[in-house]
């Protein structure tokens, strides 16, 4: 199956395409004001810049910003038309809705694809915090490296663990010598006892960051998903105009999970970075949150608090916290 191709000016690029068109449901109660909810991606740790903010940077270590792609949901235009404004138009991808991780990377992964058809690319999501910027740095420049390699797969980076966490995805790694480790398998939101089995066997957190050559994504889609890779391939190459077509598209997708639809179940073919001990979490509840903050607080040398937060400012989660257990307390 051929990839969806316009004429490139130049290919074999390194693309970072950052995902932030996630509702962030789990962290509602924090994040809902004046009935108004702002999506976690929206908002800061301690104040200043946005955790999509903090992400774009991430990407700008690794890739020009001309090679920044971001994926954003409509309904969410009135909080990312700020965050964005310093990407060039054509690098923000708009989802109509959001319908799922698998369509949330395929829509943009179409779109580097047309502009660099050898295009390599760096996966990030926009949601989590990051104590050790340079640590996933480091990480990300070596995967992407190694695609060079005529081996090269799917590059899942594995953040080394600091507790059998229940509520994070588990990558069971191969035992093996090699740099990138061989995908055992996957472990969804485990028990609480297979949590510690897989802490005690060196399993490590699924993170979603990830990278792969664009050809190579795009034929695993084939392969899982052909029926959705066919509407999403109809959709770019049709005649009309396309953000119609797509808009029709994405009326009638169902939601589908990357992880789920794409990795699982591909395991021969991915490869596991491990990468040490960074100070990673998704953020994805409030209790994280209240441990992140702590954790902060104990080094606060290793990610220092912003200073500029103010009017106009994203939602302050640790702010959000101190109120949510102020109301508890009452």
């Amino acid at each position: 199956m051929t990839t969806p191709l316009t004429t490139p000016t130049r290919s074999n690029q390194t693309w970072a395409i950052v995902l932030a068109a996630g509702e962030g449901t789990r962290l509602r109660e924090l994040t809902t004001r004046g009935g108004i909810d702002t999506p976690k991606q929206f908002c800061s740790l301690r104040g200043g810049r946005s955790l999509l903010g903090d992400a774009l940077a991430r990407a700008a270590r690794v890739v020009p910003k001309k090679r920044i792609v971001v994926v954003v949901a409509e309904e969410h235009r009135h909080f990312f038309e700020r965050e964005v404004a310093g990407l060039p138009p054509e690098n923000v991808v708009v989802q109509p809705r959001n319908r799922g991780t698998a369509a949330g990377v395929l829509l943009p992964l179409m779109t580097v694809l047309e502009r660099d058809p050898e295009a390599r690319i760096a996966c990030l999501p926009s949601d989590h915090f990051v104590a050790k910027e340079y640590v996933i740095e480091s990480s990300l420049r070596l995967v992407l490296e190694a695609l060079d390699e005529a081996v090269a797969e799917l590059t899942l980076l594995g953040i080394t663990p600091d507790s059998p966490e229940t509520g994070y995805g588990w990558i069971l790694p191969h035992k093996s010598d090699r740099l990138l480790r061989p995908v055992e398998r996957f472990v969804e939101k485990p028990s609480a006892a297979v949590a510690a089995e897989l802490f005690a066997a060196g399993g490590l957190w699924n993170s979603f960051l990830f990278a792969v050559k664009g050809r190579t994504l795009f034929s695993g889609y084939a392969e899982r998903l052909p029926e959705l890779t066919g509407a999403f391939e109809r959709a770019f190459a049709g005649p009309g105009e396309r953000g119609a077509r797509i808009a029709a598209l994405y009326e009638r997708l169902e939601t589908r999970d990357f992880s789920r639809e794409i990795l699982q179940g591909s395991e021969p073919r991915l490869r596991l970075e491990i990468v040490p001990p960074c100070g990673w979490t998704d953020l994805g509840t409030p209790e994280r949150v209240k441990a992140c903050l702590a954790t902060l607080r104990e080094d606060p040398a290793a990610h220092p608090a912003p200073v500029f937060p103010g009017v106009g400012a994203p939602l302050d989660l640790a702010f959000a916290l101190e109120g949510r257990v102020a109301i508890m307390s009452a």
